[in-house]
Order: structure tokens, then C-alpha cells, then sequence
């Protein structure tokens, strides 16, 4: 079977793609800018960087409403952001 057999049916590859990213950022669930999509036959793969998991979590929630026969490899990464560090003291 060809990967244009495998992909989610109704769309060529490049529109789903950039339908599913700008809804990622839009989508006040994520907006996520920075999160990379790509169609791989049936498989949407998503790819970047996110503060959470919780927001990694629902980046596939918003993939399934719009394409919810696609399978999606998420390779989106968790990255800690580092918390308030301590007051600078300035002085008077």
C-alpha cells in the first residue's frame, strides 16, 4: 500500500499538516507555536518542546477532533522551566 493510501482520507498531507498546527496554536487547550507537524501516511507526528505534560497531553486531544482516524507519535518533549530564583537586593 502507498503512503498516499495510508494517510487520513479527505486531505492532501500538507493541508492537514498546517490545519493541525495552526489549530495547535490557536487552541487556548495548548497554543503551542513551536510545535512541528508532520503526515507520515496515517501518522501524525508531532515534534518540539512544551512546559508540561499536562500541555503535551492535550496537543494529541486537539490531533484527535480534527483527525480522529490518524494515529499520532507525539515526540514532543517535556522541558523544565526553572522557577523564581532569589530576590536581587539593589540597595537604596
Amino acid at each position: 500500500m502507498s503512503e498516499t493510501e495510508n494517510r487520513p482520507p479527505g486531505r492532501p498531507p500538507e493541508y492537514l499538516a498546517a490545519e493541525l498546527h495552526r489549530a495547535l496554536t490557536e487552541d487556548p487547550r495548548c497554543a503551542e507555536q513551536g510545535v512541528r507537524v508532520r503526515i507520515r501516511g496515517d501518522v501524525v507526528v508531532l515534534d518540539g518542546e512544551v512546559g508540561n505534560a499536562e500541555r503535551r497531553r492535550r496537543l494529541e486531544d486537539v490531533v484527535r477532533e480534527i483527525a480522529p482516524d490518524a494515529q499520532i507519535h507525539n515526540d514532543v518533549h517535556v522541558t523544565a522551566t526553572p522557577g523564581p530564583g532569589e530576590c536581587e537586593d539593589l540597595g537604596d
